[in-house]
């Protein structure tokens, strides 16, 4: 059941107050248009938080978008079975990580097979693809080298099986260090737009881009390049995840696909109006609308259909959301505890003490984020990880 208070509807029981009143912050902004809504997921992030759905009216808040514009979910049921799988999956989990290539700036570099034809994917793309703002000598490599690869935090790649041992692969990225760049770029826009225009804000972070501008403008053709190029990126992922599986199976082909965002901002019409809805965290659930929502590592994630809320401008979460910091999970929680949370899943183990800050108690819990968002999706499949690549 949502709640309502200080012009927010929230579906988060498990809320923490320093949310609240960010959510608070960002629905007194003059150029908000109706209510936010906080998703079930809901927790403190950058200006605006992260699991909200904020409507603006002849404006938009770069920071509400994020820094990883784009970044979303892909997920694909495969005709494999959880009996055609071989009985040991590290050498699958091996070449899933020669595939997709991960971590903090990496790029997909060259003199593989893979690699080739990652390189020649990404200048297809890109060739047809402009951003608004000029990819000097900088940016333009890195938006080719790092096309096709995962990144790192909390992207994922996750071999998965489902209610009847179907096998799904499931897939967390953005738009990389471009999009991240673009992003900065333009947040660090906004702040002097509404300095100049004396904009009094509560947070600077909030600062906003009004329609008719020229950084408006140049803003949202960047936002639409990288909203583009996060799910493409996906995309060229997905397709490699499956040729290594179905590689390492003798056989296989995709029956269905899902690849949404979870970061970004679109016109739609809510309320009789054209409003530029912006969902941090969040993803949008309109009437039949397919949607990825993990939880965690050694968590359920869930293949869900939207019911078309209009409460939450027809959105709901985007996953399990943190319930500690990095930095914090770090402190308080240990790579035997996650060893032991991971169980029988094949997974980066021998890594453990870097990815702690990933446990799945750094996270709320997904069963009660998914029942307090019952009136937003309902549940198509559950899946559970038999393999986990992290970035």
């Amino acid at each position: 059941m949502a709640t309502e208070a200080d012009n927010v509807i929230s579906w988060a029981t498990d809320l923490d107050p320093r949310a609240a009143e960010q959510a608070a912050r960002t629905a007194r902004l003059p150029v908000v248009s109706g209510h936010v809504a906080l998703m079930a997921d809901a927790h403190v992030g950058l200006g605006a938080t992260v699991g909200s759905v904020v409507p603006t009216e002849g404006a938009i808040i770069p920071a509400c978008v994020g820094v990883d514009i784009g970044c979303g979910m892909a997920a694909v049921r495969t005709d494999l079975a959880a009996s055609d799988l071989p009985d040991d999956l590290g050498p699958m989990l091996a070449g899933i990580e020669r595939a997709v290539p991960a971590g903090v700036g990496r790029g997909h570099g060259t003199g593989s097979g893979a690699a080739d034809r990652r390189s020649r994917r990404a200048s297809a793309w890109l060739a047809s693809h402009r951003p608004a703002t000029t990819l000097d000598d900088r940016l333009g490599p890195k938006a080719h080298d790092q096309f096709g690869t995962l990144g790192s935090g909390n992207h994922f790649v996750e071999v998965s099986l489902d209610e009847d041992d179907r096998v799904w692969v499931v897939l967390h990225s953005g738009s990389r260090g471009v999009g991240n760049q673009l992003a900065t770029g333009h947040i660090a826009i906004a702040r002097t737009v509404a300095k100049r225009m004396e904009i009094g804000l509560e947070d600077p972070d909030l600062a906003y881009l009004l329609e008719g501008t020229p950084e408006f403008e140049q803003y949202v053709g960047d936002l639409i390049w990288a909203q583009d190029y996060a799910a493409q990126n996906r995309e060229v992922m997905v397709d490699a995840v499956l040729e290594v599986v179905f590689a390492a199976v003798g056989k296989g082909r995709e029956r269905e696909r899902v690849n949404c965002h979870h970061n970004y901002s679109a016109v739609e019409h809510h309320g009789g109006r054209d409003l530029w809805v912006t969902r941090k965290g969040a993803i949008r659930a309109g009437v039949g609308d397919l949607g990825v929502i993990p939880g965690s590592m050694g968590t359920s994630t869930f293949i869900v259909e939207g019911l078309g809320n209009p409460r939450s401008y027809e959105s709901c979460s985007h996953g399990a959301g943190r319930r500690l910091s990095r930095t914090a999970a770090r402190k308080q929680l240990t790579p035997e505890s996650l060893t032991e949370r991971m169980g029988d899943r094949t997974w980066l183990a021998g890594r453990a003490q870097h990815l702690v800050d990933e446990h799945p108690d750094a996270y709320k819990d997904i069963d009660r984020v998914m029942a307090d968002q019952a009136d937003l999706v309902k549940v198509r499949h559950t899946l559970r990880q038999v393999l986990n690549y992290k970035g």
